[in-house]
């Protein structure tokens, strides 16, 4: 893997950009996003609470299902964590629209960049990566529709997992244990940091995961929990050596329940 264009046969051709951005922008820059005049003067919904921690194998990130317009629920069952690509996730916090945009954008860059390169970013050029789109959204962010995400993933040169979170500037900084992002934010990492440990197993992983959504969502009224009756539970995925994947549904209502039962016993 390499940040660089490769030096062979496969490269891509002089002139050739390896990014989708600049490519929608020489020839079709009608697609990319318009910056409005001010800020909207209509209610945009906005994902709340996501998070990213380590364990053995790699990482997990997991988001609750909420999101929300001012004081209403915009949405009971958003997504907000997504694969960016085989070896990565990226999970969303703030203005949803522009957030899910944002996302099929991002994950199109690093298909075309293989695709023109013949090679794969490497885990921290597409953290630098996302943290460039996130400054060409900074005009966005000063009429108040802001996106910050949380982005991980496996690397193969380091044989770990990498978290890395941004600002809305698009500073970007690596975390080495979790973190969190979004309106429940800090009751969420206010939880990890009682729950996390090195070397947690997968399935000890979800459950902290689940735990920090859980009392994010008691102190934070965006944030959703998990819902039985409705069939709403927290979406998470799991980076490791052997790609990216959603976590099955039944092992996120495992989690939860574990949680729950734990808390049961202990009142």
């Amino acid at each position: 893997m390499s940040d660089a264009l490769p030096l062979h046969l496969g490269a891509a051709p002089f002139g050739a950009s390896p990014s989708f951005v600049e490519l929608l922008r020489s020839e079709r820059p009608d697609a990319l996003p318009v910056v409005p005049a001010d800020r909207p003067p209509f209610p945009v919904a906005h994902a709340t609470t996501v998070l990213g921690l380590k364990f053995a194998d790699g990482i997990v990130m997991a988001g609750d299902r909420r999101a929300t317009s001012g004081n209403i629920i915009a949405d009971p069952k958003m997504r907000k964590v997504f694969a960016a690509d085989r070896l990565s996730a990226i999970a969303i916090a703030g203005v949803a629209g522009q957030a899910i945009e944002m996302v099929k954008l991002f994950q199109l860059e690093l298909e075309h960049y293989e695709k023109i390169t013949g090679d794969r970013l490497s885990l921290e050029g597409k953290a630098n990566r996302l943290a460039q789109m996130i400054r060409g959204n900074f005009p966005l962010a000063m009429q108040g529709l802001i996106v910050v995400p949380l982005f991980g993933g496996y690397d193969e040169r380091r044989a770990e997992g990498r978290i890395f979170y941004y600002d809305a500037t698009g500073g970007r900084w690596e975390e080495n244990d979790y973190q969190t992002t979004g309106s429940g934010g800090q009751p969420a990492k206010n939880s990890l940091k009682k729950r996390w440990r090195p070397g947690l197993d997968r399935d000890a992983a979800l459950r902290v995961a689940a735990e920090a959504l859980i009392d994010a969502a008691d102190d934070d009224s965006a944030t959703g929990g998990p819902d039985a009756t409705r069939g709403l539970w927290p979406i998470m995925v799991v980076v490791t050596a052997v790609g990216a994947s959603d976590v099955p549904e039944a092992d996120v209502i495992s989690a939860v329940d574990a949680v729950l039962a734990e808390r049961r016993a202990a009142s």
